[in-house]
């Protein structure tokens, strides 16, 4: 059985977020996330194409237009999209019309540089998500999988619950 590649489209957010010294503020760098599968020996076929590096606050229509394109664009039927927390479920809704693939956001509420983060391990449910969920559009947060259009980001409690 051949395995369909996963094309993982990173734009910024926490997850690749950098801390450099206690008089500066996080900044957005060059994305971890390939690096993460790696030391993680994934084995299933995977293509990495760094596309933003903003804050999900800062995402603008065209910038999800952009996101939107890329996925259309590129021959995986499989997508994961690192992601900012804030405006996940905004770039899950301009995602919502590409019915034919399978596409899932994640992101960290700690940077993936940090040895506390959430980001590997939602990193790996995206991407086994990726493989075992149908066409539409999905996030998966903090151990759970979320339809994307049904789902919202609680502030207060840290973390995504069913809308």
């Amino acid at each position: 059985m051949s395995q369909a590649p996963i094309l993982i489209v990173t734009t910024g957010g926490t997850i690749d977020k950098q801390y450099f010294d206690a008089l500066s503020e996080y900044q957005i760098v060059e994305s971890v996330i390939e690096k993460l599968l790696v030391t993680a020996r994934v084995a299933h076929p995977f293509r990495v194409v760094e596309l933003l590096r903003k804050d999900s606050l800062e995402l603008t229509d065209a910038d999800r237009e952009l996101i939107a394109q890329t996925v259309t664009s590129a021959p995986e039927s499989h997508v994961v999209i690192t992601h900012g927390t804030d405006t996940m479920t905004d770039t899950a809704a301009a995602l919502a019309g590409l019915t034919e693939k399978t596409i899932v956001l994640c992101g960290a509420l700690a940077p993936a540089r940090f040895a506390e983060s959430d980001a590997a391990f939602n990193l790996g449910m995206a991407f086994a998500c990726c493989q075992a969920a149908q066409p539409g559009v999905w996030i998966t947060m903090s151990g759970s999988v979320f339809n994307g259009l049904q789902v919202r980001k609680d502030r207060e409690a840290g973390k995504f619950v069913p809308r």
